[in-house]
């Protein structure tokens, strides 16, 4: 995180032509270093959709619906909350062990929700909308269960220091499923205002379909909205127990305006859009300029998100213009970054394009990337307007689109191992995936109970592939030489999280809808994408 000014935007014609140009080049040099047998397999944006939609089924806890499409998951964690008195069956397990952590689940179904807003027609063309909403909802039923009274939510199930020590299928688990929650003495400000924001944006998604659940989504956001600017603190320091896997770095500031501008998007009342203008200052909102976007730091998405009220031209937003322009000036900090444009003060990128922020599960940040350059494109474009970047004063939407084109394809196998990194997607991907579910023999076919250190001995040190495929996971991916070590123990590159998979699931809508376009005018694939000239 880098704190500071955006730094506007200067130089003559020539320069920002120069820079425009560079752009090009660097797209063309990518391309170049793939080989041509990469650049003649065109990726197949649907079926990676589609597959990264069944992923969510293969991490869904509790009782599995008839219509489960992962056969080799079965019920599991069925009595959580029984210890403390309360219902907490459900919901998501966040990565490869059977801890239901509240925060990043939350932010797993904010960009679920956020991509249905958006990108929900590309959805639905590639058929998928049902299964979109039902990922949504799986999380959305779980966060109204562990929202007990106006100020307690139950924030975690499960303890990751002895959940860790064990390698078991779910449905065996003999670890604890203690339950902790936030309340008003013990608050938890970042925790339920990102839940507040995931239920927001849900009541967005499910306004016209379902209004009644909608309604019950909005009247939970609110209420865990006052509860977390009401009583505020992180919620790490009221539960020890989720230091060690998900402590809340940048605190609950973020979260708050987060949570206030999607209320604002979701009820259309100006007192939520005044909190964020009035906050934007102490609450960093318009102080910090990012590099990252992710389940702890949230401010390039609430940075997006203010920006998108000006580009809309709307009324509200123009009340506030001065402020919302600041908050604009950060979002594009952040995506000029990614772009290379930001006078040196860029994201990284490995040599094969992926762009890298830290060594452990970096595609988080690529895939995160991805999600805002593809939404701030079409907020441009409906706008006709352009980013403002230090070293090109005029960048075209398409550019944009074009960057986060390249972060999908080297995922699903565009990159110089030629590799993908969704599983079960392409002839090659990670086979020994760090999971415990995927890596042990299902239930269905050997009903046998499979004991905690059992599962060491027997499954863990395996070197075999995993008896079952998690398709549609996004694995913590390479380093940052493009380096991958397909080990079930190195878990650094090998696992594979909720919050990775969740933004790609519209950026993936998005470039099959745009791709299935291009077919149908006769272009080459990927230039009415950004990396060549328009189509005719």
């Amino acid at each position: 995180m880098s704190r500071g000014r955006v730094r506007r935007a200067a130089g003559s014609p020539v320069a920002a032509a120069a820079a425009a140009a560079l752009v090009l080049l660097q797209a063309a040099a990518l391309a170049l270093s793939l080989g041509c047998d990469a650049a003649a397999a065109e990726p197949d944006y649907r079926e990676a959709l589609s597959k990264s939609l069944l992923y969510f089924e293969a991490q869904r806890s509790g009782r599995l619906p008839y219509n489960q499409r992962v056969r080799w998951r079965g019920h599991s964690g069925i009595t959580d909350g029984l210890q403390q008195g309360v219902d907490l069956v459900g919901g998501y397990y966040d990565a490869g062990d059977h801890v239901k952590f509240g925060l990043p689940m939350a932010f797993t179904v904010t960009m679920l929700s956020w991509g249905a807003i958006e990108f929900g027609d590309d959805i639905a063309a590639a058929g998928e909308w049902q299964h979109t909403l039902e990922a949504i909802k799986w999380g959305t039923d779980y966060f109204i269960k562990a929202h007990t009274e106006p100020f307690v939510y139950w924030a975690e199930v499960g303890d990751g220091d002895t959940d860790h020590y064990c390698w078991q299928r779910p449905e065996d688990m003999t670890t604890s499923r203690k339950a902790y929650r936030v309340d008003k003495d013990n608050p938890g400000s970042d925790l339920v205002a990102e839940t507040a924001a995931a239920l927001a944006a849900a009541a967005i998604v499910f306004r016209a379909s379902n209004p009644h659940y909608s309604h019950i989504l909005l009247h939970h956001a609110q209420q865990l909205f006052e509860f977390g600017d009401r009583y505020r603190g992180n919620y790490d320091g009221s539960i020890a127990e989720v230091r060690s896997f998900y402590a809340s770095v940048s605190g609950y500031r973020d979260e708050l305006l987060w949570a206030a501008f999607w209320l604002h998007r979701a009820t259309g009342k100006e007192e939520f859009l005044r909190y964020a203008v009035d906050k934007a200052d102490c609450f960093g909102g318009v102080g910090w300029a990012m590099t990252e976007f992710s389940w702890d730091v949230k401010y390039a998405g609430l940075q997006v998100l203010a920006s998108k009220l000006l580009l809309d031209g709307d009324p509200q937003g123009e009340r506030h213009r001065v402020v919302l322009e600041q908050y604009r000036a950060k979002a594009e900090h952040y995506l000029c970054a990614c772009l290379r444009l930001n006078n040196g003060s860029n994201v990284d990128r490995s040599p094969g394009g992926m762009l890298y922020v830290r060594q452990w599960n970096n595609l988080q940040y690529a895939s995160s990337a991805a999600f805002l350059l593809t939404v701030y494109s079409r907020y441009l474009a409906g706008a006709g307007a352009r980013l403002r970047c230090p070293d090109a004063p005029a960048v075209p939407p398409s550019e944009l689109l074009a960057l986060a084109r390249s972060q999908a394809d080297y995922i699903l196998g565009r990159n110089p191992l030629r590799l993908s990194y969704m599983v079960g997607y392409g002839p090659r991907f990670p086979a020994q995936v760090h999971h415990r579910a995927a890596s042990i023999v299902s239930h269905k076919a050997n009903n046998r109970f499979i004991g905690c250190m059992q599962g060491f001995d027997h499954w863990y040190a395996s070197k075999r592939p995993n008896p079952n495929v998690l398709t549609g996971a996004i694995v913590g991916g390479p380093n940052c030489r493009d380096e991958f070590r397909d080990d079930r123990a190195n878990y650094v590159q090998t696992e594979a999280c909720t919050y990775n998979t969740a933004p790609m699931v519209a950026v993936f809508a998005r470039l099959h809808n745009l791709s299935a376009a291009e077919e149908e005018e006769g272009c080459r694939p990927g230039t009415a994408l950004g990396l060549s000239a328009n189509c005719r």
